[in-house]
């Protein structure tokens, strides 16, 4: 018998909630703020696009809501599914059903693309940390796997795998069987899981692992920061088909990007501009071609925004914060 829903791995965990509701959200970065209380709603099942200029502070908001210690959250609220999600470990915050695909994804030499995978899919299936009671020893120390405090509330987490068998983990060949599928879907070669992790891969490569991560963890949100950046035109085709591939009422997705060419590919229900570290404008997919025949300067002089009172401006742009 399938153990209690709450046991179940976020991959294969039905939930109901308002999705990721972020209200009033100040954020500050090596002691300056960049966000500026902020507020913004993404639900399973819609494609939000977050736009602005370099420095706006859209990378700033999903490194902040993915928990990156960096940047420091002064005030306001996040919640994912009605649950809080700023006193969250980034690991935690994954097992609630919050992903981040990267800008810039690390390499790791060794590692290859299915055993990565794995791991990530494996740990997601752990049971949550409840106090710091279940996390440190008597002693003070960090528990190992293998050393986790008994604790009756807490049972173990399994994956339902098909025919509504739950395991302790997703077995091999039923992992091998699923992340075939994927690349399938994502029309990628098997060959490219035995490649190690973004180790002499191309930017479009790079993009695509994030995406192939997406399909494979199911989170409830996903948040992709610049997918587009630093690719070709063939190549933000190719990531958008993936995105596109992977849109369902299960899966809410905020897109960060600056240009609107990938939402040529990537239809957004809403589309969302920042300035300053604050949500100036929301409309729907009009809005994107309006920057994009306009620039944002026709929203400055709108609201008044000088440039150079931007929060981050220059050098100091989203590549950084």
């Amino acid at each position: 018998m399938v153990q209690s829903e709450v046991n179940v791995a976020v991959a294969d965990k039905k939930s109901v909630g308002e999705g990721l509701v972020v209200k009033d959200l100040h954020v500050n970065v090596e002691g300056r703020e960049i966000l500026k209380g902020l507020d913004l709603t993404v639900r399973q099942g819609e494609v939000h696009a977050l736009m602005g200029p370099n420095g706006s502070g859209k990378s700033t908001l999903v490194n902040a809501l993915m928990g990156n210690p960096t940047y420091v959250v002064t005030s306001g609220t996040a919640a994912l599914n009605g649950e809080n999600i700023l006193n969250l470990p980034p690991d935690e915050r994954a097992k609630v059903g919050l992903f981040l695909g990267f800008q810039y994804p690390s390499v790791i030499p060794g590692v290859s693309v299915a055993n990565f995978i794995r791991t990530a899919l494996v740990s997601l299936t752990k049971p949550r940390a409840r106090s710091e009671s279940d996390l440190l020893t008597e002693t003070g120390e960090v528990r190992v796997d293998g050393q986790s405090k008994e604790n009756t509330d807490l049972k173990p987490t399994s994956y339902v795998g098909r025919g509504g068998v739950a395991r302790s983990n997703p077995a091999i060949k039923e992992f091998r069987k699923n992340l075939r599928e994927k690349l399938a879907l994502l029309k990628m070669d098997e060959s490219f899981a035995t490649r190690y992790v973004n180790d002499g891969f191309s930017g479009g490569e790079k993009k695509r692992l994030e995406v192939l991560q997406m399909a494979m963890l199911k989170p409830k949100i996903a948040m992709l920061d610049e997918p587009d950046s630093g690719l070709d035109i063939d190549a933000v085709r190719i990531v958008s088909e993936g995105v596109n591939s992977l849109r369902g009422p299960d899966m809410g997705v905020l897109l960060v990007t600056h240009y609107q060419r990938i939402l040529n590919y990537v239809k957004p229900d809403y589309v969302h501009v920042m300035i300053n570290g604050k949500m100036v404008r929301s409309g729907g997919p009009e809005l994107a071609q309006e920057l994009e025949q306009q620039g944002y300067d026709w929203l400055r002089t709108d609201l008044g925004i000088e440039a150079d009172d931007e929060s981050e401006r220059g050098s100091n742009d989203d590549d950084n914060f």
